[in-house]
């Protein structure tokens, strides 16, 4: 079977997990162009790529149109500024590229159904890049929970208690704008919304939230806190803030049920702290003495799986584990949390046509 050809469209901070991922699975996949409107951090991300693989042929563009138009693109990965995810996604999909697109995969619910909807109209590959849903603690997890060792499901906890400084803003400044990123929340807490949702069933009925922009000159929260109900009757609890002092603190996601407790923390959800249940407790020595260490970085092991699996998605005809329709899941709750900070009240599902865009002049009307 051919290698599958990748190009690499957004070529800034986490594109290089990109990298990493195509080299690793370089007997399945190549990296065949990659593009930015900087075309010095395209040529970077072309130059490591090839000091990770050995000699290839990486064609740099600072024009993604005319790379697709130019190159022969079976996959097109995605690491621009989140508001313009939709647009590039859809522009490659209907040019019959499969896509895996970095969270979040849009701003609003219409555009992430748009998204949804070309990749079926184009029988087309979408996968969104929730990546720590491959680390092996969280994928033990989700065995627990689908074999019912928990029971009854009663609540779980996602806490993202991170530090982003006015530099960080200051060094891209279309983060924190309502109209290409939204908040701590959309930004640096989607990943472990997108765990909590998925380990708690998924069908969320109600949301509730309370945000705020208490120190970082931006349009958009830094910090939020979300209570989910669940349609199963469990609850979900998010804390996420970018105002910690000085530094990083934790990112765990905990889940509580009738019959079992799960901590997972470490830097990037990557770590056993707490595996607890009631039964089988033989069954778990193994698991808990299967744990690995911190990874370099935040970002976590996950991109190299889940561009495996994408590509395994493909050469199968399957669906990858992280479609449209996942990819949408924790988005639409956050999007739920801005609806429900501009009301004041609770916001049942579903929740229409929302947009981070709808917020506009909050801060402004608050102060």
């Amino acid at each position: 079977m051919s290698k599958l050809k990748f190009a690499i469209l957004g070529c800034g901070r986490i594109s290089y997990k990109h990298v990493e991922a195509l080299a690793a699975n370089k007997e399945e996949a190549v990296l065949a162009a990659v593009c930015d409107l900087v075309e010095e951090k395209a040529e970077k991300r072309k130059s490591e790529y090839i000091e990770k693989v050995g000699d290839a042929e990486v064609a740099v563009y600072t024009d993604y149109k005319k790379m697709l138009k130019e190159q022969d693109i079976d996959v097109v990965t995605i690491a621009t500024e989140s508001g313009y995810h939709p647009e590039i996604a859809i522009y490659c999909m209907n040019n019959k590229k499969h896509v895996i697109c970095e969270k979040p995969m849009a701003l609003s619910i219409k555009d992430a159904d748009d998204m949804i909807d070309c990749s079926k109209k184009n029988n087309v590959k979408l996968c969104i890049s929730h990546q720590n849903r491959f680390n092996k603690p969280v994928q033990q997890l989700r065995s627990a929970i689908e074999e019912n060792r928990f029971g009854r499901l009663i609540n779980g906890t996602a806490r993202i208690l991170w530090n982003r400084n006015m530099g960080y803003y200051e060094q891209a400044p279309w983060r924190g704008t309502w109209k290409l990123d939204g908040g701590t929340l959309m930004n640096q807490c989607i990943h472990n919304i997108d765990l909590l949702q998925w380990m708690m069933g998924g069908e969320v009925d109600t949301v509730y939230a309370q945000c705020d922009t208490f120190l970082r000159d931006i349009e958009a929260e830094d910090f939020g806190a979300i209570v989910i109900r669940f349609k199963n009757g469990a609850i979900g609890i998010v804390e996420g803030t970018a105002c910690v002092y000085p530094k990083n603190l934790e990112e765990t996601l905990s889940i509580f049920g009738e019959k079992g407790t799960v901590c997972i923390g470490g830097l990037a959800v990557n770590k056993i702290e707490t595996w607890d249940f009631e039964k089988h407790k033989d069954l778990d020595d193994e698991i808990l003495k299967s744990q690995q260490g911190d990874p370099d970085t935040v970002y976590g092991f996950g991109h190299i799986p889940l561009f495996k699996d994408m590509i395994d998605a493909i050469n199968n005809n399957r669906k990858p584990l992280i479609d449209g329709e996942e990819g949408k899941k924790g988005m639409s709750i956050i999007l739920a949390a801005y609806k429900s900070r501009l009301t004041g009240m609770p916001v049942k599902f579903p929740i229409g046509d929302f947009s981070t865009m709808d917020m506009v002049g909050v801060k402004k009307i608050k102060k």
